[in-house]
C-alpha cells in the first residue's frame, strides 16, 4: 500500500473513531449487539456483556474518579448474592430481585465508601480490599442463606415475561438480548452521569483533588457518591450474572474478582466509555484460548497484563483515541 493509501485510511479510521467517541452510547449499544455473531459462542459473550458492565462500574470510581479500589468484588458478589436469594429463597419475580440486588450493592458501598472515603492512595485500595474482605468471610460463614463455600443453588429464571411476549431464558441469544436491555440502560445513566456537572467535578478530583476543594467542591460527597454509584453499577451486573449462571458461586466474592476488574479497565483504557468491554473481551477470550493449550493461563495473562502497563498503559481502546487526537 502506498503512503497515500495509509495516510487515507488513517484518517478514515481517526474519522470513524472520532464518531464511535461522539455517539458512544449508541455505537456501544450497536457493537454489543453485533456481538453474539462474531463471538466464538453465545455463552462467552454473555459473559463479556456482564464483565464489561462489572468494568463499567469500577471504571467511574478508578478511571474517572482516581481512587483505585481492591473492593469491588463485595459488591459483584453482594448483587448477585441478593438477587439470587431473592429468587431461589423468597420465589421473587425476576425484575424485583434484580433491582434488590443493585440497591443492596449500593447499600454496603455506602458503608465501605463512608469507611474508606477519607484515605488516599495505596491506603484507600487496601482499606476497600480489607472491607470487601469482610463481606466474603459473611457470605461464606452464612451458610443457612448463602450456601456457603457450596454457593448458592437454585437461581432458575426459565423465561420472563415482557409487555406479554414470553422469552425462554434457556436460550442463550435469548438471554443475551434480554440482559442487553438492563446493560443499555446502565450505559445510558452511565453517560448522563459523565456528561452532568457532577462528572466534570469527578474529572476534576482526579487531575487534582486539592484544587477541586479549594474552588468549593466537596470532595469528600463527591467520591463517596461515586463510591455508591459504582457499587450499584457493579451489583446490577452482578444480579444478572446470578441469573445467567441460575447459582451463585461464592468466588463472585472473592478478591481475585476485584483483581479481574482492574485487569479489564487497564487492557481496555481507564477513563474511557468503550474501554471495559473492549478489556473484557481481550481478557475472557485469552482465558478461554489459553485454557485450551496450557493450565497455567494465568502466567500468559499476567505477562501481557505486565506489558501494557508498561508499554501502554493508556490500554486499547485508550490509545486508539490518544492516537486519533494526536
Amino acid at each position: 500500500m502506498s503512503d497515500i493509501g495509509i495516510r487515507v485510511f488513517g484518517n478514515q479510521l481517526a474519522t470513524a473513531i472520532r464518531g464511535v467517541a461522539r455517539h458512544r452510547v449508541a455505537a456501544v449499544i450497536v457493537t454489543l449487539v453485533l456481538l453474539p455473531w462474531v463471538a466464538p459462542y453465545e455463552a462467552l459473550s454473555v459473559n463479556i456483556l456482564l464483565f464489561g458492565l462489572y468494568a463499567v462500574g469500577f471504571n467511574l470510581v478508578y478511571g474517572y474518579t482516581g481512587l483505585l479500589s481492591f473492593g469491588h468484588a463485595a459488591f459483584f458478589g453482594v448483587g448477585a448474592y441478593a438477587c439470587g436469594i431473592a429468587v431461589a429463597t423468597f420465589d421473587v419475580n425476576w425484575l424485583l430481585a434484580i433491582a434488590l440486588g443493585t440497591i443492596v450493592a449500593g447499600f454496603v458501598a455506602m458503608i465501605m465508601g463512608g469507611l474508606a472515603i477519607r484515605i488516599r492512595g495505596i491506603y484507600f485500595a487496601m482499606v476497600t480490599l480489607a472491607l470487601a474482605q469482610c463481606v466474603y468471610y459473611i457470605l461464606y460463614q452464612w451458610t443457612d442463606l448463602t450456601g456457603g463455600e457450596n454457593g448458592l443453588r437454585g437461581v432458575r429464571v426459565r423465561a420472563v415475561n415482557i409487555l406479554g411476549l414470553e422469552l425462554n431464558l434457556l436460550d442463550p441469544m435469548t438471554k443475551y438480548y434480554v440482559m442487553l436491555v438492563f446493560v443499555a440502560l446502565a450505559l445510558w445513566i452511565f453517560s448522563r452521569i459523565l456528561e452532568s456537572p457532577f462528572g466534570a467535578v469527578l474529572e476534576a478530583i482526579r487531575e487534582n483533588e486539592k484544587r477541586a476543594r479549594a474552588c468549593g467542591y466537596d470532595t469528600l460527597r463527591t467520591k463517596w457518591l461515586a463510591f455508591v454509584l459504582s457499587g450499584m453499577f457493579c451489583g446490577l451486573a452482578g444480579a444478572l450474572y446470578a441469573i445467567h449462571l441460575s447459582i451463585v458461586p461464592i468466588e463472585t466474592a472473592n478478591y481475585t474478582m476485584s483483581g479481574q476488574a482492574v485487569m479489564m479497565a487497564l487492557l481496555g483504557g481507564m477513563g474511557t466509555f468503550f474501554g471495559p468491554f473492549i478489556g473484557a473481551a481481550a481478557f475472557l477470550l485469552l482465558e478461554d484460548v489459553l485454557t485450551l493449550w496450557t493450565e497455567y493461563w494465568q502466567f500468559f495473562v499476567g505477562a501481557l497484563f505486565v506489558f501494557f502497563v508498561l508499554f501502554f498503559p493508556r490500554g486499547i481502546w485508550g490509545s486508539l483515541l490518544h492516537w486519533v487526537q494526536r
